[in-house]
């Protein structure tokens, strides 16, 4: 039996009229954007805003992505001309379109100079980044490059062969400087804080180990913009690629998911130029931070509550989590009671925020996997959960709402779940969490206390603070007593 035909340029004319699909000549325009980690957020978010510029006409500023390691996005899309489906889904139905913004792909692992020389390219202006928190080579706790880190240790070794991010940015910008051309501008697209600044410090210092006048250079001449980005994009699933190629009625390898909510906040300093990204609905900005603070803790701090609790729960999606009422009004105490107060952001009804973070929780038509949520939690938990227990201590105020969501986090990372079944936990510290839950056994107190010690984690601060000690206790406590489910009902 012959295979279906596949989504390309030569496949575009025979989609249902329903669909929507580049409006502009996809062999008339020009790479003006590196990515860096082309995975579903970018493909739903970026790659979606620089789709509608090129549909007005500005025409010079498609994507070139490139994935660091895995070929996999590559090889899924190169037979489909980079052409793939963006399938918006809410209570209303799923509607479809065809994103034509990504016109080459690269892998950095399989051929570094060729991405080397598309990010030297004098049409590329600005090298966007969405390699998740754990890509940095960075130490979550300080922000600083993390020296030690295998992939920093090889690319000082051969700068020429990178392998990491703040290798491959380095080296591309000394070969700029080398041949006279302006340099690009970075911008961060990750959930870091002050992504801009945390990107810039671990890039300068990078230079700094390979040469003393390029970092120079680099401080003075290269712009790290900070942004925000916030778009719910759950993991394609073999289901979701037969529903859209269905729809389609030629194959798709690889759709992305997303909801109908978007937002793009960005500060404007683009030295070598921009396109119109508020043309297109993203908001340009001088100061993100406070939009960052209100993501990063009243969406990414409750996601991550609810991705490790329910998990723990036995509940497969956050909206599944979301439809059971302890949950929901968990996270509504939380946001309302313990975030809230540390978040100001002029001219935003923080109120109406966070309602309506709870209905995109909530959103039945997308399947966001709790288990997807927990990955990284080492590298997410200090901007996510931490930094807002450090300002209730300082105000000292009550955390124990927030100190919940560490200790799931702490339950999550034993490795078994409450049936003793095993959790296939994914993080970058994996093994040595593993080890130090091993050791310290099903016992709240010296679970706390082995894993504070991860300082890359918890700092130095937070662990000599008694009072997130002695919450953290309580909670884990009755996680391990309890469960979950019967925890939050009481919480």
């Amino acid at each position: 039996m012959p295979r279906p035909m596949r989504l390309n340029k030569a496949t575009l004319a025979t989609l249902p009229a329903a669909v929507a699909r580049p409006a502009y000549d996809l062999d008339a325009v020009s790479t003006g954007i590196v990515h860096l980690g082309v995975g579903a957020f970018h493909r739903a978010h970026q790659a979606f805003y620089v789709d509608d510029l090129l549909a007005l006409g500005h025409t010079d500023w498609a994507i070139c992505g490139a994935s660091l390691r895995s070929p996999d996005t590559s090889e899924a899309l190169d037979p489909q001309d980079g052409l793939y489906t963006l399938a918006v889904r809410s209570g209303a139905g799923t509607d479809l379109r065809v994103i034509g913004s990504l016109r080459r792909l690269l892998v950095g692992a399989r051929d570094p100079e060729a991405l080397i020389a598309a990010m030297a390219d004098p049409k590329v202006r600005i090298v966007t980044l969405t390699v998740t928190e754990k890509g940095y080579c960075h130490d979550p706790a300080t922000g600083r490059l993390d020296e030690a880190h295998a992939d920093i240790i090889a690319d000082l070794a051969t700068p020429e062969r990178p392998r990491s991010v703040p290798g491959f940015l380095v080296e591309a910008l000394l070969r700029r400087r080398a041949a006279g051309i302006a340099p690009f501008t970075v911008l961060c697209c990750d959930n870091l804080p002050a992504n801009g600044r945390t990107v810039a410090r671990v890039v300068h210092r990078f230079a700094e180990l390979v040469d003393a006048d390029l970092a120079a250079f680099i401080a003075a001449e290269v712009a790290f913009p900070c942004t925000m980005v916030d778009r719910i994009v759950p993991a394609t699933t073999d289901a979701d690629r037969a529903d859209v190629a269905r729809a389609l009625g030629v194959e798709d390898a690889w759709p992305v998911m997303a909801e109908p909510f978007s937002q793009w906040v960005i500060e404007d300093r683009f030295p070598a130029g921009r396109p119109p990204f508020e043309a297109v609905g993203a908001q340009m900005v001088e100061d993100v931070v406070p939009f960052e603070h209100m993501k990063l803790r009243l969406l990414n701090g409750a996601h991550s509550t609810l991705a490790y609790l329910g998990y723990l729960a036995g509940h497969e999606t956050i909206s599944d989590t979301m439809s059971d009422p302890a949950f929901a009004r968990l996270v509504e105490r939380l946001q309302d009671e313990e975030v809230l107060p540390t978040v100001h952001v002029p001219g935003v009804d923080l109120p109406a925020y966070t309602r309506a973070l709870r209905e995109r929780f909530s959103n039945p038509a997308l399947r966001h996997r709790t288990w997807q949520i927990a990955m990284d939690g080492s590298q997410k938990l200090p901007q996510r959960l931490l930094e807002t227990i450090r300002d209730r201590l300082a105000a000292g105020a009550s955390i124990d709402l927030l100190a919940l969501g560490v200790a799931g986090w702490m339950r999550y990372v034993t490795g078994r779940d409450e049936k003793g079944g095993a959790i296939d936990v994914r993080d970058p510290h994996a093994a040595r969490l593993r080890a130090l839950a091993d050791d310290a056994g099903l016992d709240a107190e010296r679970l706390v206390e082995a894993l504070l010690g991860v300082r890359e984690v918890f700092g130095t601060d937070l662990p000599a603070d008694p009072r997130l000690r002695a919450a953290l206790v309580r909670a884990l406590g009755a996680l391990l007593k309890d469960g979950a489910a019967a925890t939050v009902a009481a919480a």
